[in-house]
């Protein structure tokens, strides 16, 4: 059987989701799992709490992985279970379901060339900004090329709001999409609620 099938047999009998299976130089193999995800019930009166992969988690694919592998004669030095962290990678349609409306980072295969529109470079691959549903059942980003207001800056209610442009772009377009590594370490922003200006 193949490592890939192994890996992925494995992982969703214990009840997980395969993210990404990599072999690394020396002999690393890293598997990187997830929680099983499921779309948000829109009847439900309360929101779901979401869930994270623990270190117990890790530890219990990590075990069952190596008998695995051992039986089936995978050949590997090191074997490295964890969770997807900040930066997860975006692979499948579910994906994309699961974290619409979060911030994204995105890489094009190929520059967007004579498709780009009015402001954004023909040469640009990488983009970041916020994934929604494109109204053509596609997927777009949509960001701003204007930098945010400074914490404590103060911003006139009368300012115009910075221009937002969109990209659409379909799962095969992509050579890499993951979630964008925004910490805040104050810990007083809230999501509700429009953006200052």
């Amino acid at each position: 059987m193949a490592l890939q099938e192994i890996v992925e047999q494995t992982v969703a009998g214990l009840g997980y989701d395969l993210v990404e299976v990599e072999r690394s130089a020396g002999g690393l193999l890293r598997i990187t799992i997830d929680l099983p995800w499921s779309a948000p019930d829109v009847n439900a009166q309360l929101p779901v709490a979401e869930q994270f992969v623990t270190v117990e988690d890790c530890e219990k694919v990590t075990r069952q992985l190596q008998f695995a592998l051992e039986v089936d004669g995978v050949e590997y030095k090191r074997l490295e279970v964890s969770s997807p962290g900040i930066d997860r990678p975006l692979r499948h349609e579910q994906d994309f379901l699961r974290f619409a409306g979060e911030v994204i980072d995105i890489t094009l295969k190929a520059p967007l060339g004579a498709a780009a529109e009015g402001q954004v470079n023909a040469n640009r691959k990488k983009f970041r900004g916020t994934l929604e549903r494109a109204e053509s059942g596609g997927w777009q980003i949509v960001w701003s090329d204007e930098p945010p207001p400074k914490p404590g800056q103060r911003v006139s209610k009368k300012r115009v709001p910075p221009p937002l442009q969109a990209l659409g772009f379909t799962l095969d377009e992509l050579r890499d999409a993951r979630l964008a590594p925004i910490v805040d370490f104050k810990g007083r922003g809230s999501k509700a609620g429009p953006p200052p200006g």
